[in-house]
């Protein structure tokens, strides 16, 4: 059996590591195929560096674009990989324009698709993620949904029960097989001149938040608010459209916010193990906040990760300056005792099994 793991982004690369690894040590006849969605260094290269996994068979150099220039230059690409690898089965994961791609050009092909972290929803379609991940779950083969509520929502929209398994998500897998080095390796709170949860970690990139002034200004303005209450420095590794949005705008960032740029994915899971509060709109991160037991506010109106309010680990707090400031006072203040909903950091191993005996 070959296996295809297709993938384009950081946090890709993070979720799809357990699974690289698995096949790596089972010595699988896999490959992994990049289409570069994410595409400058700290993005993207330094994380299979850091994490020691093996480089890309074919990296497809896709770059930025609008979605459907984006979605369509990978869909011709990546059929030309599926033709001259001919794989059984293509791994994807998440919701990114790489997964949506790889989906439809293997089903075409009549090659199986399996979508990791599958029944994920916020039921928000301005959101482009919220239509990848919807396409990518109805055209799947098999659908490894993180948690049972996850498999609720999959019957619901009638899939088969049969085509979909409760694994738990890899982020938990990515998250206990790196923190030890992690701890080990990096050095980031020295060089930052940062105590233990002595700092509050910001990140913020998603279109709906910076490519709009209204609520680009008002998360800004909310953080102003929770640096004057709290007196914590906010460390803000910025992303480029972030920080390109701001100048466009003509915004200014607030004199508590320590912007720095990207790190890797190693020093970025120290300085969220270490902080006192995360802000985000990123859905990954608001896993691995509530994995962590690190309390976040989510600068978003809505989650396709519930579970990480269900426990009490995370509020959805918008772009309300008022509404971020009463959220975060609000939430560090709660016992870091909750239950990680994400499963027993298997995931890897339960996917790359049930590949081996169905597909």
């Amino acid at each position: 059996m070959k296996i295809c793991i297709s993938l384009g982004t950081r946090p890709e690369i993070i979720k799809m590591s357990p699974i690289i690894r698995v096949c790596k040590d089972k010595k699988l006849d896999y490959f992994i195929l990049h289409s570069n969605q994410h595409y400058s260094r700290n993005l993207d290269e330094i994380f299979f560096e850091e994490l020691d996994l093996p480089k890309p068979k074919y990296n497809l150099n896709i770059g930025s674009g609008t979605h459907g220039e984006q979605t369509g230059r990978m869909l011709i690409e990546i059929e030309k990989v599926f033709l001259k690898e001919k794989p059984d089965i293509v791994l994807v994961q998440g919701d990114t324009n790489t997964v949506l791609a790889s989906a439809l050009a293997a089903v075409k092909l009549h090659i199986k698709v399996g979508h990791v972290e599958a029944g994920l929803r916020s039921y928000f379609r301005e959101m482009p993620e919220e239509i990848n991940r919807v396409l990518a779950d109805h055209c799947s083969d098999f659908l490894f949904a993180p948690t049972i509520g996850a498999q609720d929502i999959l019957i619901g929209e009638g899939i088969p029960e049969e085509k979909i398994i409760v694994t738990g998500n890899t982020v938990v897998d990515a998250v206990d097989q790196n923190k030890k080095l992690a701890d080990k390796k990096s050095k980031v709170l020295k060089k930052l001149d940062l105590e233990k949860s002595g700092y509050i970690l910001l990140t913020a990139h998603r279109p709906e938040n910076v490519d709009k002034k209204d609520r680009l200004a008002g998360i800004l303005e909310g953080l102003n608010l929770v640096y004057e209450k709290l007196e914590l420095p906010i460390m803000f590794p910025i992303h480029p459209r972030t920080a390109k949005m701001i100048e466009e705008f003509k915004l200014k960032i607030p004199e508590g916010i320590r912007v720095i740029d990207p790190v890797g994915y190693l020093d970025f899971l120290v300085l969220e193990t270490h902080s006192k509060l995360i802000m985000t709109d990123s859905g990954g991160i608001q896993e691995e906040a509530c994995i962590l037991q690190v309390p976040c506010v989510t600068l978003r109106d809505n989650t396709e990760r519930l579970e990480t309010v269900e426990v009490g680990g995370n509020i959805l707090a918008g772009f309300d300056p008022a509404k971020i400031l009463k959220s975060s006072e609000e939430v560090i203040q709660k016992d870091r005792n909750w239950e990680n909903p994400f499963g027993d950091g298997r995931a890897g191993e339960k996917i790359v099994e049930f590949v081996l005996k169905n597909a």
